[in-house]
């Protein structure tokens, strides 16, 4: 979880387009459950998140909802799908790109089922020590 912190806290938020409780995906840059585990945290501190991604990143997007919602602690709240125009400097004129934004709220009994995760992951702890 430190990690999750680190990358929450160097994390660019900076300005109005970028919303606070956004996280924008690549499926180069981090592991899989960096952006699970993130998600979690910004669902505790803002209710709600909304994960983006473009092109072949929204694999990994879909997978991450995927995770949250068979675990019982997300529930879809808007899907939005576009194309962007990303500037290609090698070939001088503009490409489409798919993109996804994918808005999450929190269940019910998420805050429950987080509470049962950390008992969980101390009892873990004190077993391996």
């Amino acid at each position: 979880m430190e990690e999750i912190s680190e990358g929450v806290n160097s994390m660019n938020l900076g300005g109005d387009s970028q919303k606070k409780n956004r996280i924008q995906v690549s499926n180069t840059k981090r592991p899989l459950f960096f952006y699970v585990n993130l998600a979690k945290r910004y669902m505790q501190q803002h209710n709600e998140v909304e994960l983006s991604a473009l092109g072949m990143a929204i694999a990994t997007v879909v997978t991450v909802v995927e995770i949250l919602k068979n675990n019982g602690l997300a529930i879809e709240k808007k899907i939005m799908t576009s194309t962007v125009d990303i500037k290609d400097d090698s070939r001088g004129r503009p490409i489409q790109k798919a993109k996804i934004e994918i808005q999450l709220g929190k269940t019910e009994n998420f805050d429950e089922l987080m509470v049962a995760d950390a008992e969980e992951k101390n009892v873990e702890d004190e077993e391996k020590s």
